[in-house]
């Protein structure tokens, strides 16, 4: 068959990766997906993908739940952009995931499937919480009195730019700052290297900071 033929190319993946048919029972679980959760294969088969990740997304909302939008859009072929999920592992704790879809029709069976292929993204996040961090520092540390040299002009930013930058300051995520603005991820990492070209800076952390110290936002 070939769901048999796809589980075991599945298993060879390095990406923790599982199968969800279309009631959202977990059917394929790899090797991958056992290390990174925590749950052996016969723990899962045939368990709710919804029940056992609790997952919330970006703003911490529950996701995961039923019916389940991904499994909606698989069913009505149509296409699933890459997504962050915070789910629950085994252990109690809970990770962060990027997850890309893959969706699987097999017209002999008419069985459909959405395989999950997800990677941890704990770090990154871990490393985003350090940086928001220091940017609500270095905004205390702009405000202090003493603080009033004037940098040397810079190429103007555009209005989203600015908007981007500020909303960066006020301690919103990345996540947070694209959805506010109706933007994708890609388009916000652009405003962010265009701010960086302009202020001479290297991250957003210090465009941030450069464009408080100027007064731009």
């Amino acid at each position: 068959m070939l769901e048999t033929e796809l589980f075991k190319l599945l298993e060879g993946t390095a990406d923790a990766t599982f199968a969800v048919d279309g009631e959202g029972l977990i059917c394929s679980w790899n090797r991958a997906a056992q290390k990174l959760f925590g749950y052996a294969e016969e723990e899962v088969r045939r368990k709710s993908c919804a029940q056992l990740f609790q997952g919330l997304g970006a703003l911490g909302i529950p996701v995961c739940g039923e019916p389940c939008d991904v499994l909606e859009c698989v069913a009505a072929h149509r296409e699933v952009p890459n997504f962050d999920l915070h789910v629950k592992a085994h252990s109690g704790r809970r990770i962060w995931l990027d997850v890309s879809i893959l969706a699987f029709h097999d017209e002999r069976t008419r069985h459909t499937l959405a395989v999950h292929l997800t990677r941890d993204l704990s770090r990154r996040r871990h490393s985003e919480e350090l940086t928001q961090k220091v940017i609500g520092l270095a905004k205390q540390l702009v405000d202090l009195p003493g603080n009033g040299r004037q940098p040397a002009p810079v190429t103007p930013l555009t209005e989203q730019e600015r908007t981007v930058l500020r909303l960066l300051a006020e301690g919103r995520r990345p996540a947070e700052v694209a959805q506010r603005l109706h933007i994708t991820p890609r388009t916000l990492r652009n405003h962010i290297h265009h701010a960086n070209q302009k202020l001479r800076t290297r991250n957003r952390l210090e465009a941030v900071m450069h464009a408080l110290r100027r007064g731009l936002i």
